[in-house]
Parts: structure tokens; sequence; C-alpha cells
């Protein structure tokens, strides 16, 4: 089973690769989906991906900024390397902070292990979705568990800071009393693993590398992220983009709040809302 001090230390030579780009004047390029790309991006990944393949040569690596690699060879996997070595680039141009290194370990079409890091504040959360959920900064490491959602308190939802959250608007009349928390990029995922937000329904497009290691982190920290039908989020799909989802600190309260019996609205917002663009 793969070293987390090991998976750590590389989690945090890629931060300090990305931050002393982030320190510069640097310059930004478009890819062909019109997503930013930086010199911070490329950097990381050859970090990540020098690393794991020197140190577990037989797992596969998907990277953000690695090589399409053909479904029929994907298909024969059992269990890969899933990374995003900057996830947050419209974040880190803007200077905001909220950028993070992902790295997961996905088994059987689920992430098994998770690493978000996120540079600027030396956060690290680790995850293994069978022995439990972990932060380590300056101060230590402490397990982390989801916070039970109030029965009579707002429903913290978390949304992005810098994109539009399509289809929500449709959905808060689902919930009788919220608050709603702004979080960039993969932070989403580590304020409900923390206990800080409670939801984070998403109905625009995202890549399996966006979000394979917060879903290890959500789930290994006691919460749940299912597909729109109540059933399990997979990963190496022949398309790599992802469908609508939700994320939540509790699946009992999904249920009870009647957020998955709505189903069929729920598709209908995705459906009116979801378009190909990646935000």
């Amino acid at each position: 089973m793969p070293d987390f001090d090991f998976l750590a230390k590389v989690a945090r030579e890629a931060g300090r690769a990305i931050l002393e780009v982030y320190g510069t004047d640097f310059s930004v390029e478009s890819k062909e989906d019109k997503t930013p790309l930086t010199q911070a991006d490329t950097r990381s990944h050859r970090i990540i991906s020098d690393a794991l393949r020197t140190r577990y040569p037989d797992i596969p690596i998907v990277s953000e900024e690695g090589r399409e690699i053909p479904v029929e060879v994907r298909t024969g996997w059992n269990r890969f390397w899933l990374v995003d070595p900057l996830d947050g680039t419209k974040e880190f141009v803007k200077r905001n902070g909220e950028f993070t290194v992902n790295i997961a370990l996905v088994e059987d079409r689920m992430p098994l292990l998770g690493l978000i890091y996120i540079p600027v504040q030396d956060r690290l959360f680790l995850a293994d979705v069978r022995e439990g959920c972990w932060e380590e900064g300056r101060e230590g490491r402490r397990r982390l568990r989801v916070s039970e959602v109030p029965e009579h308190n707002p429903v913290r939802i978390v949304r992005s800071r810098s994109h539009p959250a399509r289809g929500l608007e449709e959905l808060l009349p689902l919930i009788p009393s919220y608050e709603i928390i702004h979080r960039g990029c993969a932070l989403k995922f580590c304020a409900i693993a923390a206990g800080e937000a409670d939801f984070y329904p998403r109905f625009g497009p995202t890549c399996e590398w966006d979000t394979a290691a917060g879903q290890a982190i959500v789930t290994a920290a006691g919460g749940t992220m299912l597909n729109l039908r109540g059933g399990p989020f997979l990963y190496n799909k022949k398309e790599l983009v992802n469908g609508p989802f939700l994320a939540a600190s509790s699946r009992d309260w999904l249920e009870k709040s009647g957020v998955l019996r709505r189903t069929t609205e729920l598709m209908r917002i995705c459906a009116q809302e979801c378009t190909k663009e990646r935000f």
C-alpha cells in the first residue's frame, strides 16, 4: 500500500515549486479547452509524475497535464493514480491563495486514497477510506470528522468562489434554511471533511482529476458523494469528464431533506444548466 509520508513529501515538493512560480510575474497560456495553464502546472506535474513512477512503477498515472491515455488502455486498469498538479489555476492567476495539489489512488473505479495540499497555507488533507481522514498543518496532525447536518440551523452549502454555480438557485427551494459558503477548487471538499460545510452540489462539468482526492477525503471523514440517482460516483469512465454530483456530510440528510427524492427535478436542472464549458 502506498506510503502516506512519501506522498505527503511529494505533494509538499510540488507545492514549493508552485509557490516559486507564484512569487514571480508568470505568464498564462490557454489550453485547447480554454482553461489556463502556467509554468506552475507543468512543474508540479513533472515532480509528482516522476516521483510516482519511480516509487510505484506498476501503477499507471492519469494527470491533467499528462498525455491523453486511450480508453482502450485504461479499461484494463484495476488501480491508477489520478492527479491534478494544480487545481484552481484560475485562483492561482488571481493570486487569492485558494489552489491545491490533488493526488488520488483509484481502485476498482473508486478513490481509495486522497491527498489535497494547500501550498499557501501549508495545510495537507490525507485520507484512506478504510482508515479515516486527517489534516496536517503547522500545529501537527488531527483526525477529521464531518459534522452532523443540523436539524434546525441553516445547512451550510459550499460553492465556488470564482465560477457560477449553475443549477444552485433551482435547488435551494428544496432546503428550508441555508447559508452559502465560498471556497475555491478542491477546498470545498476539505470544508465538508473538516466540519466547516455540510453540502456541495455540483451540476456543471468537472474532470475526474478535479474530484477524486476530494471524494476520498469526504468519504474517509464520514461523508458521502453520489450521482444524482443516489448511486456511487465512479471513475475511469470512457470520458474523463464528470457528470453532476452531490457531496454531503450525510447521505441520511440527503434522503430526509428530499434532495435525492427529487431526482427528476435535479436531472432537469442539469439538462438546462450544464454545458460543455468547464468552470
